[in-house]
């Protein structure tokens, strides 16, 4: 089974820090979706925001990415092994549930689908989900936030980005499915936590590496006049998009 390169591993720090909260309710409607709260697989892991979560509700999470250097980001917990590689490392017919949070498009996806049904129980469930370009309170300011994603670092995003963006309506999800609720996400960032997002993208990390400039940094003097008092608290948010389905016998 293989994975596209790791994209993360430079920005492991900021990544861990900066990504916005997946919302309580989507790990609840998981909870109550599954077989059973037992094992869990989350692919894909990163620094494991879901795997945290997850944990506080499943007796056992097994969290794998490629990067190990995003897995030494994921805080200690007893309901918690890591993993460094593609696979799950499970047993057969082991997992209840089966997660990926904003990483499915970097899969080989029919090798992890295959993984997914070894991995799975009879009945068990595969969720993934991803959040697009996040709006905030001003229109102005989503003007700009847009300019940012699409143009000054837009030919720097790798071309599976655009699957992220329109909810991976495109990529093959080959299982019986499950209708999910509405979720969204909203922060309370001042200026300075924005910032530090946009540093942890991963075109963030390719500009800089290509061009040995840092693109937010020219790019903050704009957002600030837009934003004010750079510790003013805004909202923001983000649409969350969730495919899930069930594994039948």
């Amino acid at each position: 089974m293989s994975q596209t390169n790791d994209h993360f591993s430079t920005v492991a720090r900021q990544y861990a820090e900066a990504r916005p909260t997946y919302p309580d309710a989507l790990f609840d409607w998981l909870a109550d979706v599954s077989p059973a709260r037992g094992q869990v697989w989350d692919a894909g892991a990163g620094s494991g925001q879901a795997s945290l979560a997850l944990a506080e509700r499943f007796a056992q999470v097994r969290a794998s990415d490629i990067s190990a250097a995003q897995l030494a980001s994921l805080p200690a917990h007893p309901h918690i092994t890591t993993h460094v590689g593609v696979e799950s490392g499970l047993p057969d017919g082991s997992a209840d549930l089966v997660t990926v949070a904003q990483a499915l498009h970097w899969f080989d996806l029919d090798a992890f689908y295959a993984e997914v049904r070894r991995t799975l129980k009879p009945g068990g469930v595969i969720a993934v989900w991803s959040y697009g370009l996040l709006r905030a309170d001003d229109d102005a300011l989503t003007e700009a936030i847009n300019h940012l994603h699409n143009v000054i670092v837009g030919p720097y995003w790798p071309p599976e980005r655009h699957e992220v963006e329109n909810g991976y309506i495109n990529l093959a999800f080959p299982f019986e499915q499950i209708e999910a609720p509405v979720f969204r996400m909203t922060a309370q960032w001042d200026l300075h936590r924005l910032l530090g997002y946009f540093r942890s993208w991963s075109a963030t990390a390719r500009m800089e590496k290509a061009t040995d400039e840092n693109p937010i940094d020219g790019y903050a003097p704009i957002l600030q006049n837009l934003w004010g008092n750079p510790d003013h608290v805004r909202t923001l948010t983000w649409p969350l998009m969730v495919k899930a389905g069930q594994v039948t016998a």
